[in-house]
C-alpha cells in the first residue's frame, strides 16, 4: 500500500467511513461466530530444511519513484539495521516498469542493481523476498508521474478516461482512468490479453536471474492487487488467481525451488474480511512451494486514530477477524505458510507500540513471518529523517527464533525471555538459531531444555544442537545472572 507519511493524517469521506465501520464490525462479529482455526504448522524452509521465522522490513517505498528503481538505502543503512534489531528478512521492492522498460525487453542493468543490493543482504545471512510492487497501477496515470507506481507507461491503457487530482491518494482508485487501466490489464475489456503475458514473462526474467541466489527465498507476485470494476471473490477467484497461475508457471520454467507468494486483493482483506483467492497449482517436483502473503491495515487506525479507547476495540476486532480469515485462506491454498507482507503505522500515535506488539504476537501465534512497512525514514520507520533511532527500534529489538530444526508449535517472547516449543525433524542436522537482543540479555543467556552449541556475543546469535529425539521440545531462554 502507498502510505502517506506526513503530519496530516488521512481522512476518508463520511460515506466511506460509514461503510468502513460496517465492514470492521461485521468482521469482528464474524470472528466471534466462527470457530477459531488451528494455527498454521507450515513454514518457509532454508536449504538445510530448517523452518524460517522471518522478521524484517519493506525496503523501501523510496524505490517507487527513483529513476533507477532503487531505494534510497545504502549498505551502511543495512548494517545499522542488522546491528540494532537483528533482522533476518527483507521484502525488497522491485517494479515491472524497471524490469521491462520496453515491451519484451528485460533490463539486465536493472537486475544487476537489484543483485548488488541482494548481495548486501546475503553477506549478512538475510532471506530476501522480491516484491513486484504497484500502487494505482503506474506513474503514467498522471502527467507528472508522481501519483501511481509499478507498471510501465507502455502497459497503461486508460482509453482517454479522466484521472482527477486528489489530496488523498486512495481516491485515485475511483477515477475512471485508473479503473480502466486495471480493467485492461485483467482483460476485463477484452482488448489487451497480451499484458498478463508480459507480466508473467517479466517474472520469468526475474526468476531466471535469481533462481540460484542463496539469499532469495520468495517472489511476491503482486503488491495489493486491485480489480478495477471487478471486486471481491469474482476478481480474486477469477483474473487474480489466473494471473498468479500464469506467473507461477512462467517462474517454474526457470526456477524450481524459490517460494511463490500470493497476496489477496487489498480492498477488504487489509481490514480483516475474507479472501476468495483460488488455489495455485505448483508445477514443481516435490512439495508445493506456495506461500500466502496478506497485509493488515485496520481502518480505525488508517483513518488517523491511535490504539486506544473505542479505536483499540475496533482494531482488536479487526485483528481477530484477520487472524481467522488468514488461517482459513492459507489452509485453502494447501496449508500454505504465511508471511505478513505489510503492516505499519505512524508510531507517534497513542498506543502505537502496543499495536506493534499485538501484531507481532499475533504473527507468532499463527506462524507468520513479518515485514514491517517500511524502512524509509520518518514517523512510520525505525529512524528519523536525521538518522536518529526512533521508538520502533526498541520495540522491534526482541528475541525470536530465526531458524528452527523442526516445526515450531508455539513461541512467545518478551524483552528478556523466549519460550519455544517445536517438533524436531531428524532429517535436519543444522542447529536451531535464535536472536537475543543486548538489552534483554546483556551478560549472556541461560538455556533450559536445549543444548547450547554456540553463543556469539557480537552478533547476538545463539545456536542449539539439534535434538536426537523426535519428541516435542520446549526451550526457555532467560538472561544469564
Amino acid at each position: 500500500m502507498q502510505k502517506v507519511e506526513c503530519e496530516s493524517v488521512r481522512r476518508i469521506r463520511v460515506v466511506s467511513l460509514v461503510a468502513a465501520g460496517a465492514l470492521v464490525l461485521a468482521g469482528g462479529v464474524g470472528a466471534v461466530l466462527r470457530s477459531d482455526p488451528a494455527p498454521a504448522e507450515s513454514y518457509l524452509t532454508d536449504d538445510q530444511g530448517r523452518s524460517l521465522v522471518l522478521r524484517g522490513f519493506n525496503t523501501a517505498s523510496s524505490a517507487k519513484s527513483t529513476p533507477d528503481g532503487m531505494p534510497d538505502f545504502t549498505e551502511a543503512d543495512l548494517e545499522r539495521e542488522h546491528a540494532d534489531m537483528g533482522t533476518n528478512f527483507v521484502r525488497f521492492l522491485i517494479s515491472w516498469r524497471s524490469v521491462e522498460p520496453e515491451p519484451g525487453v528485460h533490463s539486465q542493468e536493472y537486475l544487476d542493481r537489484v543483485e548488488e543490493r541482494i548481495g548486501w543482504y546475503a553477506d549478512r545471512g538475510y532471506h530476501v523476498m522480491l516484491d513486484m510492487h504497484q500502487d494505482l497501477w503506474s506513474g503514467a496515470i498522471t502527467p507528472d508521474g508522481k501519483t501511481g507506481n509499478g507498471a510501465p507507461a507502455w502497459a497503461t491503457y486508460m482509453d482517454g478516461l479522466p484521472v482527477g487530482s486528489h489530496d488523498m491518494w486512495e481516491q485515485y482508485y475511483l477515477d475512471p482512468g485508473v479503473i480502466r487501466a486495471f480493467d485492461n490489464f485483467w482483460d476485463t475489456t477484452g482488448a489487451h490479453p497480451e499484458l498478463s503475458e508480459h507480466y508473467a514473462n517479466a517474472w520469468r526474467a526475474v526468476a531466471e536471474r535469481f533462481a540460484d541466489h542463496p539469499a532469495v527465498v520468495a517472489y511476491d507476485l503482486m503488491n495489493e492487487p486491485y480489480g478495477g470494476t471487478l471486486q471481491g471473490p469474482v476478481f480474486e477467484a477469477g483474473p487474480l488467481t489466473a494471473l498468479y497461475q500464469k506467473s507461477t508457471d512462467a517462474i517454474r520454467t526457470v526456477d524450481q525451488d524459490t517460494w511463490v507468494c500470493v497476496a489477496p486483493q487489498a480492498m477488504g482483506t487489509n481490514w480483516g474480511t475474507p479472501s476468495g483467492l483460488g488455489a495455485i497449482t505448483d508445477n514443481r517436483e516435490g512439495d508445493q512451494r506456495i506461500a500466502y502473503c496478506p497485509h493488515i491495515y485496520p481502518l480505525p487506525m488508517d483513518l488517523g486514530g491511535g490504539y486506544e479507547g473505542t479505536s483499540r476495540d475496533l482494531v482488536d476486532a479487526t485483528v481477530a477477524s484477520w487472524r481467522g480469515n488468514t488461517l482459513r485462506t492459507a489452509a485453502a491454498l494447501g496449508d500454505a505458510p504465511i508471511i505478513l507482507g505489510e503492516f505499519g503505522l505512524d508510531t507517534t500515535l497513542p498506543g502505537a507500540l502496543d499495536y506493534v506488539d499485538r501484531i507481532y504476537a499475533t504473527a507468532a501465534e499463527i506462524g507468520a513471518g513479518v515485514s514491517y512497512w517500511s524502512r524509509d525514514p520518518g514517523p512510520w520507520g525505525p529512524y528519523g529523517e536525521d538518522g536518529t533511532a526512533r521508538n520502533l527500534v526498541t520495540a522491534l529489538d526482541t528475541p525470536y527464533p530465526r531458524a528452527v530444526a523442526g516445526t515450531p508449535i508455539t513461541w512467545a517472547a518478551s524483552g528478556d525471555r523466549l519460550e519455544l516449543t517445536f517438533r524436531p525433524d531428524r532429517d535436519v542436522s543444522a542447529p536451531t538459531e535464535i536472536y537475543l537482543p543486548r538489552s534483554g540479555f546483556p551478560a549472556g543467556v541461560t538455556v533450559d531444555g536445549g543444548e547450547v552449541l554456540t553463543w556469539d556475543q557480537q552478533s547476538r546469535l545463539l545456536t542449539l544442537r539439534p535434538p536426537q529425539s523426535g519428541e516435542d521440545v520446549t526451550v526457555t531462554l532467560t538472561p544469564a545472572p
